[in-house]
């Protein structure tokens, strides 16, 4: 597709090409995703447990900044 922009009084026109549509779109067939095998299982699930530890972890550690902080503010 070939998009031509002019510009005349303040409008854009757009002219394009019809004959380089294509009227018949391919759709590609959707592959299916294949189970892990134990060993990619294993992995897979040690990343999550990762992530989540690293998330939990911040979490702990911004709580523990906020109480620490509020209780110099009540002092």
């Amino acid at each position: 597709m070939r998009v031509i922009l002019t510009y005349s009084g303040g409008q854009v026109k757009y002219f394009m090409r019809f004959c380089e549509f294509n009227l018949t779109p391919t759709i590609k067939p959707i592959k299916p995703i294949k189970p892990l095998n134990p060993q990619q299982s294993r992995v897979a699930n040690l990343k999550r447990n990762v992530d989540t530890a690293k998330k939990a972890y911040k979490a702990e550690k911004d709580r523990q900044t906020v109480a620490n902080a509020q209780q110099l503010v009540q002092k």
